[in-house]
């Protein structure tokens, strides 16, 4: 299990950059005065995370995510008894922890868990907002501050990995997609430090390949694949290798796909 605390302030003491593209903030804000549980939908690299660690260090509240995936039990997010010294004790998992100190609880990409950790989210996405410990017996109420926010990528959704009616209605629920160009070339900007004429290329290039229908792609240029191609760029790579490494071949493994893009890639970067 992937387990960490968000970084609450940079180092001027300001929440880590996030724009907004519309009332993401707003809504993030008054569904946690409300205490009202979150789910954020949207493509991969489209700054879901992000918009959460901006949100948590701005409202002042600890953050916990979870990075989900299909080996994820409900005893890894509540905790487990573990044998110490031939003792036993009880150790709070990140979910319990959350509870207990009014944190923000963010589980990342949760249909990739067990089906299991869902039922266990019920009682705190409702008005309850309680944790049952089975194993201690433990009835554990929400500290003040706590919320529960999770997210998907709606794109990955089959029969096999979808939220049920009854957990996707006890949430708010947030839709983000890529920001506008506008947008776009100044995350690329302030987060890797290029120049605005290189984030627009890098924005151009993302909306080329973001209009490929007919390559059979799992997913396509995001947000932060632009961002880490910025970064090489900035470290002294040519824009063209760049955005092969960073972009093209991160996209895809299969010869003729990589070869497709490439020439998208060719037609709006140059030589350069």
């Amino acid at each position: 299990m992937e387990m960490h605390s968000a970084r609450q302030l940079d180092a001027l003491g300001e929440p880590p950059f996030y724009a907004e593209q519309g009332e993401e903030c707003r809504l993030f804000e008054h569904a946690h005065a409300s205490r009202l549980p979150l789910l954020i939908k949207g493509p991969t690299g489209c700054g879901k995370t992000r918009l959460v660690e901006h949100m948590a260090a701005r409202l002042g509240r600890p953050l916990i995510t979870v990075s989900c995936h299909d080996d994820l039990s409900a005893a890894d997010l509540v905790g487990r008894h573990l044998i110490q010294g031939g003792d036993t004790r009880w150790l709070d998992g990140p979910l319990t922890r959350a509870v207990r100190e009014g944190a923000i609880c963010y589980l990342d990409e949760v249909v990739e868990a067990r089906k299991d950790t869902t039922v266990v989210l019920h009682p705190l996405a409702d008005d309850r907002r309680v944790l049952p410990i089975e194993r201690t017996g433990e009835m554990l109420a929400a500290a003040p501050g706590f919320m529960l926010v999770i997210s998907y990528n709606p794109g990955y959704q089959n029969l096999l990995k979808g939220l049920k009616p009854s957990t996707r209605q006890r949430f708010v629920a947030l839709g983000l997609d890529y920001p506008v160009p506008a947008v776009e070339q100044s995350i690329v900007a302030t987060e890797s430090a290029c120049t605005p004429a290189v984030a627009a290329q890098l924005v151009r290039l993302a909306q080329a390949l973001r209009r490929l229908t007919e390559q059979d792609l799992e997913e396509t240029a995001s947000t932060r694949l632009l961002v880490m191609a910025a970064r090489l760029h900035v470290a002294g790579l040519p824009l063209l290798v760049s955005c092969r490494a960073a972009i093209v071949d991160a996209l895809t493994d299969d010869a003729d796909t990589g070869a497709a893009l490439h020439e998208v890639l060719r037609a709006v970067i140059g030589d350069g």
